[in-house]
Protein backbone atom coordinates (compact mmCIF):
# COMPACT_ATOMS: atom_id res chain seq x y z
CA UNK A 1 0.00 0.00 0.00
CA UNK A 2 1.53 3.31 -1.08
CA UNK A 3 1.53 6.32 1.22
CA UNK A 4 -0.52 9.09 -0.33
CA UNK A 5 -0.80 12.74 0.50
CA UNK A 6 -2.98 13.11 3.54
CA UNK A 7 -2.37 9.59 4.85
CA UNK A 8 -2.14 9.19 8.58
CA UNK A 9 0.67 6.65 8.91
CA UNK A 10 1.73 8.20 12.23
CA UNK A 11 -1.43 6.71 13.70
CA UNK A 12 -0.20 3.17 12.99
CA UNK A 13 1.91 1.80 15.82
CA UNK A 14 3.55 3.75 18.63
CA UNK A 15 6.35 6.29 18.50
CA UNK A 16 8.67 3.60 19.87
CA UNK A 17 7.84 1.00 17.21
CA UNK A 18 8.09 3.50 14.35
CA UNK A 19 11.42 4.90 15.64
CA UNK A 20 12.83 1.40 16.23
CA UNK A 21 11.93 0.38 12.66
CA UNK A 22 13.49 3.57 11.19
CA UNK A 23 16.70 2.89 13.13
CA UNK A 24 16.76 -0.75 11.89
CA UNK A 25 16.60 0.25 8.23
CA UNK A 26 19.13 3.05 8.72
CA UNK A 27 16.98 6.14 8.09
CA UNK A 28 17.41 7.52 11.60
CA UNK A 29 20.24 7.66 14.09
CA UNK A 30 19.50 5.94 17.37
CA UNK A 31 18.02 8.48 19.85
CA UNK A 32 19.13 8.38 23.48
CA UNK A 33 15.71 7.54 24.84
CA UNK A 34 15.24 4.39 22.72
CA UNK A 35 17.31 2.11 25.02
CA UNK A 36 15.68 3.54 28.15
CA UNK A 37 12.23 2.98 26.67
CA UNK A 38 13.15 -0.61 25.69
CA UNK A 39 14.47 -1.30 29.21
CA UNK A 40 11.49 0.29 31.01
CA UNK A 41 8.43 0.09 28.76
CA UNK A 42 5.19 1.69 29.91
CA UNK A 43 2.42 -0.51 31.32
CA UNK A 44 0.16 0.34 28.38
CA UNK A 45 1.54 0.89 24.89
CA UNK A 46 0.81 4.55 23.89
CA UNK A 47 -0.83 4.01 20.51
CA UNK A 48 -3.35 6.17 18.74
CA UNK A 49 -6.91 4.98 19.07
CA UNK A 50 -9.85 6.50 17.24
CA UNK A 51 -12.07 8.05 19.88
CA UNK A 52 -15.41 6.32 20.14
CA UNK A 53 -18.47 8.50 19.73
CA UNK A 54 -20.34 9.14 22.95
CA UNK A 55 -23.98 8.30 22.54
CA UNK A 56 -26.40 9.83 24.97
CA UNK A 57 -24.03 12.63 25.97
CA UNK A 58 -23.99 15.93 24.24
CA UNK A 59 -21.34 18.58 24.52
CA UNK A 60 -18.24 18.78 26.60
CA UNK A 61 -18.18 16.66 29.78
CA UNK A 62 -16.29 19.45 31.56
CA UNK A 63 -18.63 22.24 32.51
CA UNK A 64 -17.92 25.93 32.34
CA UNK A 65 -16.04 27.46 35.26
CA UNK A 66 -17.87 30.32 36.97
CA UNK A 67 -16.78 32.28 39.99
CA UNK A 68 -19.12 34.03 42.43
CA UNK A 69 -18.12 37.46 41.18
CA UNK A 70 -18.80 36.56 37.55
CA UNK A 71 -22.50 37.31 37.99
CA UNK A 72 -21.63 40.72 39.45
CA UNK A 73 -19.20 41.37 36.57
CA UNK A 74 -21.80 40.38 33.98
CA UNK A 75 -24.38 42.66 35.53
CA UNK A 76 -21.83 45.50 35.79
CA UNK A 77 -20.95 45.26 32.09
CA UNK A 78 -24.64 44.99 31.18
CA UNK A 79 -25.52 48.13 33.15
CA UNK A 80 -22.38 50.26 32.78
CA UNK A 81 -20.60 48.82 29.75
CA UNK A 82 -16.83 48.92 29.29
CA UNK A 83 -16.51 52.59 30.15
CA UNK A 84 -15.19 55.54 28.20
CA UNK A 85 -11.49 54.66 28.49
CA UNK A 86 -9.59 51.54 27.46
CA UNK A 87 -7.74 49.53 30.10
CA UNK A 88 -4.24 50.81 30.85
CA UNK A 89 -2.32 47.55 31.07
CA UNK A 90 1.05 49.28 31.12
CA UNK A 91 0.61 49.89 34.86
CA UNK A 92 1.46 46.84 36.94
CA UNK A 93 -1.14 47.47 39.64
CA UNK A 94 -3.94 48.63 37.34
CA UNK A 95 -7.46 47.86 38.51
CA UNK A 96 -10.34 48.30 36.14
CA UNK A 97 -13.51 50.02 37.22
CA UNK A 98 -15.26 46.66 37.11
CA UNK A 99 -12.67 45.10 39.43
CA UNK A 100 -13.06 47.96 41.89
CA UNK A 101 -16.83 47.55 41.67
CA UNK A 102 -16.60 43.81 42.40
CA UNK A 103 -14.26 44.39 45.36
CA UNK A 104 -16.56 47.06 46.82
CA UNK A 105 -19.58 44.82 46.21
CA UNK A 106 -17.95 41.95 48.10
CA UNK A 107 -16.90 44.32 50.89
CA UNK A 108 -20.46 45.61 51.32
CA UNK A 109 -21.86 42.09 51.08
CA UNK A 110 -19.56 40.87 53.87
CA UNK A 111 -20.72 43.72 56.12
CA UNK A 112 -24.28 42.41 55.72
CA UNK A 113 -25.95 45.77 56.41
CA UNK A 114 -27.47 46.12 52.94
CA UNK A 115 -30.17 43.91 51.47
CA UNK A 116 -29.21 41.69 48.54
CA UNK A 117 -31.60 43.45 46.12
CA UNK A 118 -30.20 46.94 46.84
CA UNK A 119 -26.55 45.87 47.04
CA UNK A 120 -25.75 46.55 43.37
CA UNK A 121 -27.11 50.10 43.46
CA UNK A 122 -25.52 50.81 46.84
CA UNK A 123 -22.15 49.67 45.48
CA UNK A 124 -22.49 52.18 42.64
CA UNK A 125 -23.30 54.91 45.17
CA UNK A 126 -20.31 53.94 47.33
CA UNK A 127 -17.97 54.14 44.36
CA UNK A 128 -19.42 57.52 43.44
CA UNK A 129 -18.78 58.70 47.00
CA UNK A 130 -15.16 57.54 46.72
CA UNK A 131 -14.71 59.52 43.50
CA UNK A 132 -15.20 56.87 40.82
CA UNK A 133 -17.83 58.01 38.35
CA UNK A 134 -19.95 55.36 36.64
CA UNK A 135 -22.11 56.09 33.65
CA UNK A 136 -24.91 53.77 32.70
CA UNK A 137 -24.79 52.27 29.25
CA UNK A 138 -26.99 54.06 26.73
CA UNK A 139 -27.52 57.19 28.86
CA UNK A 140 -26.84 60.43 27.03
CA UNK A 141 -24.42 62.68 28.93
CA UNK A 142 -26.60 65.74 28.37
CA UNK A 143 -29.84 64.03 29.33
CA UNK A 144 -31.49 64.36 32.75
CA UNK A 145 -30.71 61.59 35.22
CA UNK A 146 -33.17 58.70 35.46
CA UNK A 147 -33.91 59.26 39.13
CA UNK A 148 -34.28 62.98 39.78
CA UNK A 149 -34.87 62.38 43.51
CA UNK A 150 -31.52 60.61 43.81
CA UNK A 151 -29.49 63.48 42.34
CA UNK A 152 -29.66 65.82 45.39
CA UNK A 153 -28.72 62.94 47.73
CA UNK A 154 -25.72 62.07 45.62
CA UNK A 155 -24.63 65.71 45.44
CA UNK A 156 -24.95 66.06 49.22
CA UNK A 157 -22.96 62.87 49.83
CA UNK A 158 -20.25 63.94 47.41
CA UNK A 159 -20.08 67.39 49.04
CA UNK A 160 -19.69 65.84 52.50
CA UNK A 161 -16.91 63.61 51.24
CA UNK A 162 -15.08 66.55 49.69
CA UNK A 163 -15.41 68.54 52.94
CA UNK A 164 -13.90 65.65 54.92
CA UNK A 165 -10.97 65.49 52.53
CA UNK A 166 -10.42 69.26 52.84
CA UNK A 167 -10.38 68.93 56.64
CA UNK A 168 -7.21 66.83 56.37
CA UNK A 169 -8.42 63.27 56.19
CA UNK A 170 -6.38 60.96 54.00
CA UNK A 171 -7.42 59.53 50.69
CA UNK A 172 -9.00 56.03 50.90
CA UNK A 173 -6.41 53.25 50.47
CA UNK A 174 -8.08 51.87 47.34
CA UNK A 175 -7.51 55.20 45.60
CA UNK A 176 -4.01 55.88 46.90
CA UNK A 177 -1.62 56.15 43.97
CA UNK A 178 -4.31 55.68 41.33
CA UNK A 179 -5.84 58.11 38.92
CA UNK A 180 -9.56 58.94 39.21
CA UNK A 181 -11.61 57.92 36.25
CA UNK A 182 -13.77 60.44 34.47
CA UNK A 183 -16.91 59.61 32.47
CA UNK A 184 -15.91 61.73 29.49
CA UNK A 185 -12.88 60.92 27.34
CA UNK A 186 -10.13 63.51 27.37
Amino acid sequence: MAATAGSRTQKIGSVFSRTRNLVRIGLLRKPLWLDVYAAFPPLREPVYRVPRPRYGRSGDPIGAVFYREDTVRARFYKVYGNGPKPFDLTQLNFKSTCQRFVEKYNELKEEGKIEEEKLFEETGKALLASGILLQRKGVDKGAAPRDAALQPQLQAGLGELQEKRKDGQEQPPELAGTQKESPCPS
